[in-house]
């Protein structure tokens, strides 16, 4: 009877377990937030749009980027958050009007997308290196050049232009954490670092939460550096922001000091994904840096 009920709870396990493994399978495959370079070409070609989508290397990391639109005009870049990919800019990239005045690029910053997904990068300062490669050496990107960062990729973009002020002229930072800690951590971030949980968390959720883990002390190392930049920049946040606090709006005055100016722009009734509920600021915003920086050029 023993034998029975061991042999009957044996099965259980292994069918708890099995099942188990299928759902993590079927939501890794789910939930990546990319698009693969056939479904990208697909979709801007359904817009009468010519893609290019390429690969490249830099500090030991394999990069996929995608260029849109005539590289004689200025130069836009946009840097995603966490978790996404080069896709989540897509509506823009596809974007009449931001094509006729400017070249844009879009990048799967490391460990996301098509650039190693489920390998992460931490290092701030490394991922603005590596996405620097894109606007010289790769493209030699007409000036004015503008990059655009949203969330985790707005401290990317500061940096970026922090690093390599003779690169950047204007810059936009949307629902950015720029400020150590000012920002939501949950109860699970640290747990998911765990061995026994890690391997069941999708694998982009696996870069996101280990940018998480180490966020508040890269962005202490960026405190000494904000003075650095010299560009105007733009700060678009909803006041209703549960993930990145608003705060940082107050950091960004107080430590961007030495930019020829400073536009805040706090959106009621908006969370955290601004990017596609407010695309239309966001777009004004972008042709008013333009107009603001081309004129310097």
């Amino acid at each position: 009877m023993m034998a029975k009920i061991g042999r009957i709870s044996l099965r259980i396990f292994l069918g708890v377990l099995i099942s188990l493994i299928v759902i993590v399978l079927l939501f890794d495959r789910l939930v990546q937030f990319r698009m693969d370079d056939k479904e990208l070409t697909t979709w801007f070609h359904d817009r009468h749009i010519e893609p290019h989508i390429r690969y490249y290397e830099a500090l030991g990391r394999k990069v996929r980027y995608m260029q849109v639109g005539d590289q004689t005009k200025a130069s836009i870049l946009f840097i995603h958050g966490a978790p996404s990919s080069l896709s989540y800019w897509k509506a823009y990239l596809s974007d009449s009007t931001l094509l006729s005045r400017a070249t844009l690029y879009a990048a799967d910053r490391p460990g996301y997308g098509y650039s190693g997904l489920a390998d992460p990068l931490p290092d701030i300062s490394a991922q603005a290196a590596i996405l620097k490669e894109i606007l010289d050496s790769l493209h030699k990107a007409h000036h004015p050049i503008i990059v655009v960062g949203v969330s985790y990729g707005a401290p990317i973009a500061a940096r970026l232009t922090m690093d390599y002020p003779e690169l950047v002229d204007g810059l936009i930072l949307m629902a950015p954490p720029l400020g150590p800690g000012q920002e939501e951590y949950f109860w699970f971030t640290y747990l998911v670092e765990n061995p026994l949980i890690h391997w069941v968390v999708p694998r982009m959720l696996k870069t996101a939460n280990r940018e998480k883990v180490h966020h508040q002390e890269e962005l202490t190392k960026m405190l000494p550096l904000w003075g650095r930049i010299h560009v105007p920049v733009m700060y678009l946040q909803g006041q209703d922001d549960g993930l990145v606090f608003t705060s940082n709006a107050d950091f960004a005055r107080a430590h961007l000091t030495n930019v020829p100016s400073l536009d805040i722009q706090m959106i009621p009734g908006r969370g955290h994904l601004i990017a596609f509920a407010e695309k239309n600021r966001v777009e004004k915003a972008i042709l008013t840096m333009l107009d603001k920086v081309g004129a310097l050029h």
